[in-house]
């Protein structure tokens, strides 16, 4: 079938153009215009750190991972994707306008969210921030209705209760990392009674002070509070100094009597064996041993005097030999 034709004059030429196509051309154009419209719906690419929701008229209908896949197109199917490796935060008590080497915080009041009451009735300003995952991206999407405002509001509730059932100065000090802890796992117990489809990575405290106001009196009482810390430190170290050495010294006296005690007890059996061997002996050969012991007695006696007289047994009449006269004056020969 011929087509007609117009001529129109570019330039001083006539060129002729068609007035019709043939509806062969046509109906593969719509082909062609129908399939680049079914890909460029119908594709998508989910990132490496997300996942795929795709919804089916408004209605869950599957799951997809990190990679390219395909819909449902024309609006049957849409898609809805979630950063499942990506860590968010919330701050609590004070905002972040720029993080780096010096961060840049703002200057905007915060008391309303971080002023809280301990359990010693007590006030305490509390910055903390929450850090989470999503380790389930239907029940995130489709189980809370506002993620952050929820989250927010559970954990400031979370905060309060648990700063409420410590005093002021555990709050302040020592008590700061057991009450992250706490406030971590009722917020992660409530999270999954909610099936919010959120991991709490991490609650940390990032500043706890006390109120502006009482800021003055409160450090005066840390350093009394120090100063006495200071002074039960002294005393403990002078008295583990002198204990141990009291208790040395007394140790080495009983250790002493214990050895002076063996000494003696030693020495008086072995004197007690000694007398049994000797009456032993005298009981089997009494006038040997008689003799024995007569010389041996002498041994030890004679060395020790300076005069020694020696008189026959049948003497008489020794006095007149003897000069006692000398002796009675301390003289000695």
């Amino acid at each position: 079938m011929a087509l007609n034709k117009r001529k129109f004059s570019v330039g001083g030429e006539e060129i002729e153009i068609p007035s019709g196509l043939n509806r062969r051309n046509i109906i593969i154009a719509g082909l062609v215009l129908l399939v680049i419209i079914l890909i460029s719906s119908g594709m998508y690419t989910v990132g490496p750190d997300e996942e795929g929701v795709i919804q089916r008229f408004g209605q869950y209908v599957r799951t997809t991972e990190p990679g390219l896949h395909f819909k449902v197109p024309f609006g049957v199917e849409t898609l809805r994707k979630v950063k499942v490796k990506y860590v968010f935060k919330e701050e609590f008590g004070f905002r972040t306008l720029k993080s780096g080497v010096r961060s840049v915080y703002s200057n905007k009041n915060f008391t309303e969210e971080s002023l809280m009451l301990t359990g010693d009735l007590n006030l305490g300003v509390v910055e903390w921030i929450v850090q989470y995952k999503v380790k389930d991206a239907r029940n995130f999407i489709f189980n809370v209705r506002n993620v952050k405002s929820t989250l927010r509001d559970i954990s400031e509730a979370v905060m309060r209760e648990v700063v409420g059932d410590h005093a002021v100065t555990e709050v302040l000090t020592t008590g700061r990392i057991d009450i992250a802890n706490q406030v971590e796992q009722r917020l992660q117990a409530i999270l999954d009674n909610y099936d919010s489809g959120i991991n709490i990575v991490t609650v940390k405290l990032q500043d706890v002070n006390p109120p502006d106001v009482v800021k003055p009196a409160f450090n005066d009482v840390n350093e009394a509070r120090q100063e006495k810390e200071k002074m039960i430190n002294q005393a403990w170290q002078e008295y583990n100094k002198a204990i141990p050495e009291a208790k040395g010294k007394a140790k080495k006296q009983v250790q002493s009597a214990e050895g002076y005690a063996l000494n003696r007890i030693n020495r008086a059996e072995g004197d007690a064996k000694n007398f049994l061997a000797v009456w032993n002996a005298y009981r089997s050969a009494k006038d040997v041993t008689r003799q024995r012991l007569y010389l041996e007695t002498l041994s030890d006696i004679l060395p020790k005097i300076r005069k020694k007289y020696i008189i026959d047994a049948e003497q008489e009449g020794l006095l007149p030999f003897l000069d006692l006269q000398n002796q009675s004056k301390g003289g000695r020969r």
